[in-house]
């Protein structure tokens, strides 16, 4: 079957939040959304954080120009101030935006510098009046993306507090990244790994606050994983796993959102990508390297997929058509379909 990335969702009592791919700075651009979109109908997915204020008056539409085919899709907006949180939510809606996503997670010392990501966790009536302004003046859902803490301060109280605070201004919406955010000395990289993962206390958010969709973030890399978190919380949400092995994409529509199967050729999903290339160098002038980057997991497992992966990243082919890189990439792979897992 060819794959169809505008189709629309079968009606379903499941939770928007149950499956998403996270917000990652310089991966999760347009033309990632639209890869992941032939992948998966219902999951979630989520731009990279986009500064509030680059928004409003760095260029509106290079900020918040995306394909059709990307919803459900979400903006997430790094900021602290909550006039212009609230003009660039209401750009987001009026571009189509299913979601606006406050950053209070990002641990980088240049967002510090701007006074948002993680240190906002410190200021949650500051978080709380961004909210609040946003939700005055949108009508899509308003939500927060955090950690579990900041620094040392690893309390469940803390992070309790913070969504308390938070909620009370109107979010019902909490992705929680179970690790701690450590605003000194640790690289945005070192703060994904090294902060140990804490689940039980995103579980505990969840039974204090039933009333709250809770989504856990960290750590999940397999659909088992997946299950078992759904046991706790109301949704999963998946970063350089689901990037960098796309395929375990492909069977969550069926398995965590009960759409039937649908039998994707991950062939025809590279062709579907060639075409998207070609439409993207038509009108934007985009070139092919660009969008090739993003689907380089594709074939995951595949015999001669190094050979495909180095063809797609050559970039002393950048003056060539998409199709015949195409060409060649593929003359690399064998017939065998790649591991699903």
């Amino acid at each position: 079957m060819s794959p169809t990335p505008g189709s629309t969702a079968t009606a379903s009592d499941v939770s928007p939040w149950r499956l998403s791919v996270a917000p990652m700075l310089d991966w999760t651009d347009r033309h990632c959304r639209y890869f992941h979109r032939l992948l998966t109908r219902r999951t979630l997915l989520y731009t990279e954080m986009v500064n509030a204020g680059g928004i409003l008056y760095g260029g509106t539409e290079r900020h918040l120009r995306f394909n059709a085919e990307e919803h459900p899709v979400a903006l997430q907006l790094g900021g602290s101030e909550p006039d212009r949180l609230a003009a660039a939510a209401r750009l987001a809606e009026e571009w189509g935006y299913d979601e606006v996503n406050l950053n209070c997670g990002c641990p980088s010392e240049r967002v510090q510098r701007g006074a948002f990501g993680a240190c906002l966790m410190a200021e949650p009536q500051l978080v709380a009046d961004g909210v609040k302004a946003m939700l005055d003046v949108v009508s899509v859902p308003v939500t927060v993306k955090h950690r579990i803490g900041i620094d040392k301060e690893e309390s469940y109280g803390f992070v309790r507090d913070f969504v308390g605070a938070v909620a009370d201004a109107g979010c019902q919406v909490f992705i929680v990244h179970a690790r701690n955010a450590w605003l000194k000395g640790l690289s945005p990289k070192e703060n994904r790994e090294i902060p140990p993962l804490r689940y039980p206390l995103v579980h505990r958010l969840k039974q204090d606050f039933p009333q709250l969709t809770i989504a856990i973030n960290g750590g999940v890399t397999t659909d088992e994983q997946i299950a078992e978190q759904l046991q706790h919380v109301d949704g999963v949400m998946l970063g350089r796993e689901a990037y960098h092995r796309p395929w375990l994409m492909t069977g969550w529509d069926a398995r965590f959102f009960g759409d039937a199967p649908r039998a994707l050729d991950p062939d025809e999903v590279e062709a579907a990508m060639v075409d998207y290339m070609a439409r993207e160098a038509a009108l934007h002038g985009t070139g092919w390297y660009a969008i090739a980057r993003h689907m380089l997991g594709l074939h995951h497992g595949r015999r001669g997929a190094r050979l495909w992966r180095q063809v797609w990243s050559d970039h002393k082919l950048k003056d060539l058509p998409a199709r015949d890189v195409w060409a060649r990439a593929r003359a690399h792979l064998t017939e065998a379909a790649p591991e699903p897992a």
